[in-house]
């Protein structure tokens, strides 16, 4: 499990995250949702070091990681794929899968077991990465991530921009994930989307979880959605 418990955090002396609490279980979809500003960029970026830390504490199966060094946090089995993607544009899909891979010392194995949930991705193994199509460089972000075979995954924002038969398989994998046992976090702006995927959605506002609610007592209509994430 990973856990945040009354996190402040953020950049000098401007606090984003102020005594965030939050819970990621295995085998479940934490949905975060805010406002832009709201602090869920920044809830996963100090997750993996990113961001220092200077209250609170933040476990993985109740190691504590707040104090490490970023290059370490993957190690431990957190993935993260940012917006944007942050791709090895000038390497190919093959070489960026294997940076996924040397991080915890996986192999072959892992990798097949990865393109099997992107065969796209297997039909492309020479080509470069800034090359794809932005759906396929999505696809490319998560699977390097899965290289990693992460207790943790930190999705921000993956289907923006997409077209809707990449969304679509980009929800089949995070369901897929969360049958492997995989804590999935996905942060995520449309309530359709969410109610489709979550287990549990976390509105985040100023820095806060202000409500962490079960997906199944959510509706289309529920005032959450008006309250923490409409304009």
């Amino acid at each position: 499990m990973l856990t945040l418990d009354a996190v402040d955090a953020g950049f000098g002396r401007a606090l984003v995250l102020r005594g965030l609490s939050f819970r990621a279980r295995p085998s479940e979809v934490t949905c975060v949702m805010g406002r832009n500003g709201a602090g869920k960029t920044t809830m996963l970026r100090a997750i993996m070091g990113q961001v220092p830390v200077s209250a609170g504490r933040i476990t993985l199966d109740g190691q504590r990681i707040e104090t490490l060094a970023p290059h370490l946090i993957p190690q431990l089995g957190v993935g993260y794929v940012p917006q944007g993607r942050r791709l090895f544009g000038s390497l190919t899909v093959a070489e960026n899968l294997d940076i996924g891979l040397m991080t915890r010392g996986r192999g072959r194995a892992t990798r097949d077991r990865v393109l099997d949930l992107f065969p796209r991705l297997r039909e492309r193994l020479g080509q470069t990465a800034a090359t794809l199509s932005g759906g396929e460089q999505q696809m490319l972000a998560i699977a390097r991530a899965l290289c990693l075979e992460p207790k943790v995954i930190l999705l921000d924002e993956p289907t923006e921009g997409l077209q809707p038969s990449m969304i679509a398989a980009i929800r089949d994998t995070v369901r897929t994930l969360r049958g492997m046992g995989v804590a999935v976090v996905l942060v995520e702006q449309r309530a359709e989307a969410v109610l489709d995927l979550a287990d549990r959605v976390a509105f985040v506002e100023t820095g806060r979880v202000a409500e962490m609610v079960p997906a199944a007592d959510l509706g289309p209509e529920a005032p959450q959605f008006a309250r923490y994430v409409g304009v």
